[in-house]
């Protein structure tokens, strides 16, 4: 994206001067004549980089800084003076104002284009890191408070069967400890893959797999959980279906995706496994009967910088990394990954994975095949 760099100056010549280097360097370019007048056009469109003059009438260059520095807004926009002095105390006085750096007049094409390249890359560096660290601070806020959840309660039903002297506990005491041992397995599976993911030590390694089989083998996996909620899940994958993908990550896609179509799908509802050919992908949807997904939180469902937690059917709670993780296997495997919904009608994800149409299971060689 083009950046908008507004260069501050009360004389027009050194604007023109200004406004040929930047746009000839393919930046945008915004212009004011006075500090006043710059505050305005900052209030309308803010710019990615101020170039601003220090000696104006009425407000000077340094009193404009101590607006941009003071607002919340503006604060993080860098700020380089224009300045027909280099004497050391006026330039360490812009310093300390919150300035990054200065150029002097008569303007030298190569060293302003240089000061503002070094510091467009910095700022925008910068902003990479303030959201990374936001986006990990909420990540491990979420996950740290579910594993507390989680933990919290299947002691407390381990301490009611322990106090139970009788040896007679109620069966379902047993049963809410698997189920929040489960869950609690299954984010910390999510937890490590994710992880790894993010520092880059999770290879992807392609190969034809047989979609059927992983389908299958997830099913009986969460088997406990639908049976709780009495929930009927089928697949109608052909037995010969194939994908180009990473088998783990495959296995982790389709368990997390038919886990979140479980948590969103009532007492009694049904969930439906398919797949097609489009387009030399194939298309696994995996459609439920569950409450559906509003219109606006859709695209909250797969970014991680948006709090977005819903209970399920049953109150089930969860972090949401499971899909987030879905859309980055989906992303490393050369495929992707969406949705369709509406509120109260159910809900079809689907994912698309190259494929190779031609092959069938009896013509691959076993050691080609993984299932």
């Amino acid at each position: 994206m083009q950046k908008l760099v507004l260069a501050v100056d009360d004389n027009a010549e050194n604007l023109k001067i200004l406004g040929t280097i930047l746009q000839k360097n393919g930046l945008k370019t915004a212009f004011a004549k006075s500090g006043v007048q710059a505050l305005h056009v900052i209030e309308r469109k803010l710019p990615d980089l101020i170039l601003l003059d220090i000696m104006m009438p009425v407000m000077d260059g340094y009193e404009v800084c101590k607006h941009l520095k003071a607002n919340v807004n503006t604060k993080n926009i860098p700020v380089i003076f224009l300045t027909a002095k280099a004497e050391t105390e006026d330039l360490i006085k812009g310093l300390k104002l919150g300035a990054v750096d200065y150029v002097t007049k008569p303007f030298h094409e190569g060293e302003l284009m240089t000061r503002i390249n070094v510091h467009l890359r910095l700022k925008a560096t910068e902003e990479q890191l303030r959201q990374t660290i936001a986006e990990k601070d909420r990540f491990f806020a979420i996950i740290s408070h579910d594993l507390v959840n989680i933990f919290s309660g299947s002691i407390g039903a381990i301490s009611l069967i322990l106090e139970d002297e009788a040896n007679e506990s109620d069966p379902e005491l047993l049963i809410l400890v698997q189920q929040g041992l489960e869950k609690g397995h299954n984010l910390l599976r999510n937890l490590l893959d994710w992880s790894r993911s993010q520092t880059g030590r999770l290879k992807t390694k392609p190969m034809l797999v047989d979609v059927n089989s992983i389908v299958e083998q997830n099913i009986s996996l969460l088997e406990n959980n639908t049976l709780a909620k009495n929930i009927t899940m089928f697949s109608s994958i052909n037995s010969e279906t194939l994908v180009l993908a990473d088998k783990n990550m495959l296995h982790t896609i389709i368990r997390n995706l038919l886990s979140n179509a479980i948590k969103f799908t009532p007492t009694g509802g049904k969930i439906e496994i398919t797949s097609q050919i489009k387009e030399n992908k194939l298309e696994i949807s995996i459609m439920d009967t569950g409450v559906g997904i509003r219109a606006e939180d859709i695209d909250k469902l797969f970014r991680i910088d948006v709090s977005h937690s819903t209970y399920g059917t049953e109150k089930e709670k969860g972090t949401g990394l499971g899909l987030l993780l879905c859309k980055e296997f989906i992303e490393k495997n050369n495929g992707n990954i969406g949705v369709d919904s509406k509120e109260g009608q159910g809900s079809r994800f689907y994912i698309q994975l190259p494929c190779s149409p031609n092959y069938s299971v009896s013509r691959l060689d076993d050691a080609h095949l993984l299932t």
